[in-house]
């Protein structure tokens, strides 16, 4: 069973940057990708970014440019840099965690960004 834990979010004004970090338990099995959904209020929850173990980086178009996640596989670890955060990136941002055996979901960190 995986135990996910996301940190990071908070409030930032526009054309800030924030770093959310993802950590998923060490008994965590065989994980094959991690990464990032968000949810706005409203909306569906949408895809953002992922890596899978083999470092192949994949991020969505409306945050391509602005958004790099990374992970260090030692520590079951993924980050999501943000950089020149728009008012539209406010959500709520989720961590999943895919492996051999199905999805983890972390329970998500609010990011803000306002003036």
């Amino acid at each position: 069973q995986a135990h996910i834990v996301e940190s990071g979010g908070g409030l930032v004004q526009p054309g800030g940057s924030l770093r959310l970090s993802c950590a998923a338990s060490a008994s965590t099995p065989s994980i094959r990708a991690m990464g990032w959904y968000r949810q706005a209020p409203g909306k569906q929850r949408e895809w953002v970014a992922d890596i899978t173990s083999g470092d192949i980086r994949n991020v969505a178009d409306s945050v391509k440019g602005r958004f790099t996640i990374s992970r260090d596989n030692a520590k079951n670890t993924v980050f999501l840099q943000m950089d020149n955060l728009e008012p539209e990136d406010t959500a709520v941002y989720y961590c999943k965690v895919r492996t051999f055996y199905g999805d983890y979901w972390g329970q998500g960190t609010q990011v803000t960004v306002s003036s």
